[in-house]
């Protein structure tokens, strides 16, 4: 049975600009959290854990990430989906793509729904729209950026609002140290390159395309 009382009480306290105390880090926050945890609670730590590395973010892991029983995990990467098409669709507009490519919507190309692992997905109604285009929007790579993780930061937030000591608690903690992680080694030369990163983040390949601002 995961300790819950014990694991959120001896979590450090978060800000969007935390820093880690001398010999800690992401990793040793989690092994941490982890030692205190269900088997159960585990799978869904490391599930989320796989969402949050962004490596397999296709649409095998949204289907069921959309099917979870879990609210936290179902509504989180709802919102990551929609966030992750609202990209695409910028990027499409930024170089030029036919609109609708690679945009993820769980329909095959006779514009049927596709049955993935069983479950039909769709990120469904997306309140968050205007705030993320008009992130989006901004013209510094910088504040682009920090405009959509403070975005994905209160939705972590609203999704564990009167979750004190359960597993949801858990995970919106670790969504939120995650982006906190990503600024603690973010710098300005690195900002640079946050728009390229933008386009890797969108399956697919833009060979013979190049991008530069004006």
């Amino acid at each position: 049975m995961s300790n819950f009382e014990y694991i959120i009480s001896s979590l450090p306290f978060l800000t969007t600009d935390y820093r880690y105390a001398d010999g800690q880090g992401f990793g040793t926050i989690v092994e941490e959290i982890r030692s205190n945890l269900s088997e159960k609670d585990e799978v869904l730590m490391d599930f989320l854990l796989r969402g949050l590395d962004g490596k397999e973010l296709d649409a095998d892991f949204y289907a069921l990430a959309l099917s979870s029983k879990d609210r936290f995990i179902r509504e989180y990467f709802r919102f990551d989906l929609n966030l992750r098409n609202a990209k695409t669709v910028y990027i499409n507009k930024a170089l030029g793509r036919p609109a609708g490519t690679d945009v993820m919507t769980g329909e095959g190309e006779d514009g049927d729904r596709v049955d993935i692992d069983g479950y039909r997905f769709t990120g469904g109604e997306f309140e968050e729209e205007l705030q993320v285009e008009n992130a989006l929007a901004e013209k510094d790579l910088l504040e682009r950026e920090k405009a959509l993780d403070d975005l994905v930061w209160k939705k972590a937030e609203d999704l564990t609002t009167f979750h004190y000591f359960d597993i949801d608690a858990v995970l919106g903690y670790l969504a939120k140290l995650k982006i906190a992680d990503r600024w603690i080694v973010l710098d300005e030369e690195k900002g640079r390159e946050l728009f390229q990163q933008l386009v890797k983040e969108v399956k697919g390949t833009f060979k013979g395309v190049r991008y530069t601002e004006e």
